[in-house]
């Protein structure tokens, strides 16, 4: 492919497009219903968030949300922490996800290694939510009680997380691929009463067998009073070894009508956490309603969804994307869900899976990408991708030949919508708007009600130059509080001790002055040479835009041995040695795209680049290990997909500079 520059022009919507899009109707809406006339989505946006409470009372209007007892006020404060949205109102998530329940289209739609694809009628869906919720009820669960899942994403973890959530219970999740003692440092936080579990899962053709991580966290979850053994790996393993096990199979012969608990909006409704790579995890509370109003708002409105879209995002059960993908029947879209390896038994498996699924909308995370370009994959020759309407892509910034490859190689008429947010909203604050164009390597805009701008370092607002992502107002769905947080210490010092009042989200953003925008990556491990600051993403981008670079970690050291120190760790193509030759085309690529100064001191290969469960680059931690703190002070092991890769820095520290 041939470069192309960021803010080249890439797609732009139809008139078409525009006028059957879910933001015309809702701005219709707006002008027939409230007086109020927007030709365009800037505008729409600018009063979103200068009129907080009327936009989210207009979302309770516009999907009519179901309340048995109403509001008295839809936000008391705007204060940051501390707003109360909707105080009054009792409502239930789950309720709302079986409005749109129809026979003409599947609840779901599931494929896995293990599995071919297979739909799932509303009414299986239904039955079964009913009659897990009846047992759970039977075991004692109630309002309040919290119920966990060390399950991969398949349509039974789905059942008995809504099955909990009709109840009022709060539901928690682990995958299958996290180990015992980072579920345990998850789980024990919040003292479950009921624990989900599979005998094993299957990933890249491979059998795990997890009995006896099981037994482990039954060992260390002392409040546990039931466990329910979920047949995956062995369809007849049974819970007879287990302390109070229950088989799944013996839940679901029950019958029993499905009901709902009317909760107020604040009521919890699920514990996310944060990747937790120093100390424990933050067990991150949202809202019942909070979630239901940003996930209506963020699936009709920002993702186009429609009845009878058919909604994918490639995730685990460990990552909030899975939380925000199976919301999809809300707006009654159908979510597609797939448990396996994106790249077994080849890389083009998921591309199989849409054509095959009828897929509307591919969601995927920018290294998945990355990866389809590296392995020269080309969907658009291979499978019919004629419903695919949209591609999503989050985790971490898309780079300009990330767009580029979409629109070359996937499809030249889709719309491509970058994301960015995280498991603290549980969705994005900044990403794709149907009624703009998009531009390589750029978010098309802020979210509605999200107030998201730049702050420079005196805390001011800034255009068209790198500041710190902030959020000045605030949203339903952000954390209610964490759990067993005295006096929301541990939150605060999270999102507003830089700037009281107002949310630090930790990114590295430039905001264009149409409203696009860059984000440069984690504001904590900027690059700083000789005075100009960058986002690490740049040098990746860079860097791995060479074929032999698989994968990249730029660590700025500065002010070791009094001048700025920046190794480059790159991870290289089986076979390829890292050479001089090599090392010379490394370093051109970084001065051609970025500046002399920019380019590394030293290059160094390595077997892999460290990183969370979650998939996030270690950049922090491993530049305090650098700086020679103990590996086990600067990351927790637990929380790492590949914790041995921490001594290989721990090695080279006493190597390094100081």
């Amino acid at each position: 492919m041939s470069a192309v520059a960021e803010g080249t022009l890439l797609w732009e919507p139809s008139e078409s497009v525009k006028e059957q899009s879910n933001l015309s109707a809702y701005m219709r809406w707006l002008k027939e219903r409230k007086g109020l006339d927007f030709d365009d989505y800037v505008p729409l946006w600018q009063w979103s968030v200068d009129n907080i409470g009327a936009f989210w009372v207009s979302i309770w209007e516009y999907f009519a949300v179901q309340a048995t007892q109403p509001y008295s006020e839809a936000l008391a404060s705007r204060t940051m922490p501390g707003a109360r949205w909707f105080a009054g109102a009792h409502l239930n998530y789950a309720e709302h996800f079986f409005r749109k329940a129809t026979s003409d289209q599947p609840a779901l739609l599931f494929q896995s290694e293990r599995q071919p694809l297979t739909a799932i009628t509303w009414d299986e869906l239904r039955r079964k939510v009913g009659a897990v919720a009846a047992a759970l009820r039977s075991m004692g669960v109630a309002p309040g009680d919290r119920v966990v899942a060390y399950m991969p994403n398949i349509p039974d973890t789905l059942v008995a997380f809504l099955a909990c959530a009709s109840l009022g219970a709060i539901w928690s999740s682990c995958s299958p691929d996290f180990g015992s003692p980072s579920v345990i440092d998850r789980f024990k936080q919040i003292e479950p009463k009921v624990l989900f579990a599979i005998d094993g899962y299957q990933y890249g053709g491979k059998a795990f067998d997890r009995s006896a991580v099981v037994a482990e966290l039954q060992a260390a979850l002392p409040t546990l009073e039931k466990t329910v053994l979920v047949p995956y790996l062995n369809p007849a393993a049974r819970a007879d070894a287990l302390t109070n096990g229950l088989n799944w199979a013996d839940l679901l012969v029950q019958e029993a009508e499905l009901t709902f608990e009317h909760v107020p909006f604040e009521h919890p409704l699920w514990v996310l956490y944060s990747s937790g790579t120093t100390g424990l995890p933050k067990p991150i509370v949202h809202s019942q309603g909070g979630i239901l109003l940003e996930h209506l708002k963020s699936l009709h409105l920002h993702f186009d969804l429609k009845p009878g879209d058919r909604f994918f995002w490639f995730t685990t059960t460990g990552w909030m994307m899975w939380n925000f993908l199976i919301g999809a029947p809300l707006v009654g879209a159908t979510p597609l869900i797939y448990d396996g390896s994106p790249a077994w038994p080849d890389i083009d498996v998921i591309w199989k899976f849409a054509q095959d699924s009828g897929m509307t909308f591919f969601g995927t995370s920018a290294s998945y990408i990355t990866s389809c370009m590296k392995a020269g994959v080309e969907p658009a020759r291979t499978y019919d991708l004629s419903k695919l309407c949209g591609i999503g892509s989050t985790g971490s910034p898309l780079p300009p030949e990330g767009f580029q490859w979409v629109y070359e190689r996937v499809k030249s008429d889709i719309w491509l919508a970058s994301y960015s947010g995280g498991t603290d909203i549980c969705s994005g604050f900044v990403g794709g708007c149907v009624l703009l164009p998009v531009h390589a390597g750029e978010l098309q805009g802020c979210c509605l009600g999200v107030k998201a701008v730049a702050f420079d370092e005196t805390g001011q607002p800034v255009i068209g130059q790198m500041g710190e992502l902030v959020v000045t107002e605030p949203m339903p769905s952000m954390p209610i509080y964490f759990w067993n947080d005295p006096d929301n210490q541990r939150y605060k010092s999270s999102y507003f001790e830089v700037y009281p009042g107002v949310w630090r989200h930790g990114d590295w953003v430039v905001f264009k002055p149409n409203g696009s925008l860059v984000i440069y990556g984690r504001s904590d491990s900027t690059i700083n040479r000789m005075g100009v600051r960058m986002g690490t993403s740049e040098i990746y981008s860079a860097v791995e835009s060479i074929p032999e670079v698989l994968d990249s970690l730029v660590i700025d050291l500065e002010g070791l041995g009094g001048a700025s120190y920046m190794p480059l760790f790159v991870v290289l193509r089986e076979s390829v040695a890292l050479d001089d030759e090599l090392k010379v085309r490394i370093k051109g690529a970084i001065r051609g795209a970025l500046s002399p100064r920019h380019v590394p001191d030293e290059i160094f290969a390595i077997p892999d680049v460290p990183r969370t469960l979650s998939g996030k680059k270690l950049e922090v931690p491993i530049k305090k290990v650098l700086r020679g703190m103990p590996v086990e002070q600067a990351a927790n092991p637990d929380s790492l997909k590949n914790p041995e890769m921490m001594q290989y820095f721990a090695d080279l520290a006493e190597k390094m500079p100081r």
